[in-house]
């Protein structure tokens, strides 16, 4: 994390009350003085003027005007922070706030929120009803095209909350520390990060290929890995600066995290493992009000994962004769039907309000919360 990062969150923080606020970074020297700000129009009361290496100890001793500021990092930029983002942008458009502010309500109102793999199927929803709750949501995907089109289409809305698209490989660290990064400039920190992306490839022993049991691996497990090692290092730093502030990091793991899964073993040991670094990140983050958790749905029979007509798992089911007698891609979705006591798939709602509830207590972490219509009970 460096110093732009850090003073923009730990600013924030700050600013935060029982909603969050909102911060941006702007990457302009030109207006990287108080005297250049006030020139810009800028009013004089509202303008602070920090040196890129202030200590921890002086941001929090700060001296700051009411609601909402512009804080010149001398040499570097300026930090926008008001009660909305929405009230960030208007501010950066007019050198200036509003006296009656923009501002959304929602059970998540002001948080912001990364979805890993939320360009389509469970991620997409996930990032759809987190916005509709008041959150602040970056569409975290590989594919740019999707993922662009959803964060237009939320922030067509109008609300005050915004959603903003960043390209992201899980797999890869570096890729992971510059989603996180982006996200600190451009809202100001991370309160909630919802580990979605994942792949799936069926197959038992004899066909799973083990390159492809590598890239399960890496994108299943490794990317948990990743994603909360680049969010705690934020959440540890906002914890510093508001002290009664719970931030969330959220696995979506799997009902075959529960119970091994047969001609599924990649998958299936991917999301045991999620679930054994969701109990050890939750023992270790803790003390800094970082919760940490695993949703654990049923199978999303709606989606793509499992309905996609080339690749879905039916097909996949299907043609690995895994179900016995399954002659059609209806006996296959029939038979695990059958299996669940609730009589249907889980949906995105199912989930989301698994997601609200972690969130809104503070007094669990370390679970994996079972969405699985009673197919799976905790013991």
């Amino acid at each position: 994390m460096n110093n732009i990062s850090r003073i923009t969150i730990a600013l924030r923080m700050r600013f935060s009350g029982k909603q969050m606020a909102s911060a941006r970074f702007i990457n302009d020297e030109n207006l990287a003085s108080k005297e250049a700000a006030i020139k810009a129009g800028w009013q004089e009361e509202k303008i602070i003027e920090v040196l890129p290496d202030t200590s921890n100890d002086t941001l929090q001793q700060l001296a700051l005007p009411a609601q909402n500021a512009l804080v010149v990092i001398k040499g570097m930029g300026w930090v926008v922070i008001a009660s909305s983002a929405a009230e960030v942008e208007y501010a950066i458009a007019n050198q200036g706030f509003r006296s009656t502010p923009q501002v959304s309500p929602g059970r998540v109102a002001g948080r912001v929120a990364i979805v890993t793999g939320a360009a389509q199927g469970f991620g997409q929803g996930i990032a759809e009803e987190l916005f509709e709750q008041g959150a602040n949501v970056i569409i975290a995907d590989l594919n740019q095209e999707k993922g662009s089109e959803l964060a237009q289409q939320l922030n067509n809305l109008k609300n005050s909350n915004r959603a903003m698209f960043v390209r992201c490989d899980v797999s890869d660290a570096d890729s992971v520390e510059e989603m996180v990064n982006t996200t600190a400039l451009s809202f100001g920190g991370l309160d909630l990060l919802v580990s979605n992306a994942g792949i799936l490839r069926a197959g038992g022993l004899d066909e799973m290929d083990p390159k492809v049991f590598e890239l399960m691996t890496r994108v299943n497990y490794n990317g948990f890995f990743h994603c909360t090692k680049a969010g705690a290092a934020v959440m540890k730093l906002q914890s510093e600066f508001k002290p009664t502030h719970f931030s969330d990091i959220i696995q979506i793991n799997s009902k075959s995290g529960l119970k091994g899964s047969n001609k599924n073993f990649a998958y299936a040991g991917a999301k045991f493992g999620g679930i054994g670094l969701t109990q050890s990140f939750a023992l270790e983050l803790m003390p800094y009000r970082i919760k940490v958790n695993a949703v654990c749905p049923g199978n999303f029979f709606e989606g793509p994962l499992w309905s996609d007509p080339k690749n879905g798992l039916f097909v996949q089911y299907l043609n690995a004769g895994k179900i016995p007698g399954a002659k059609s891609l209806q006996d296959v979705k029939n038979h695990y039907e059958s299996q669940v006591p609730a009589g249907r798939g889980c949906r995105v709602k199912d989930v989301a309000r698994a997601i609200l509830y972690a969130v809104e207590q503070e007094y669990e972490t370390g679970q994996a919360i079972p969405v699985t219509g009673g197919q799976n009970m905790l013991s």
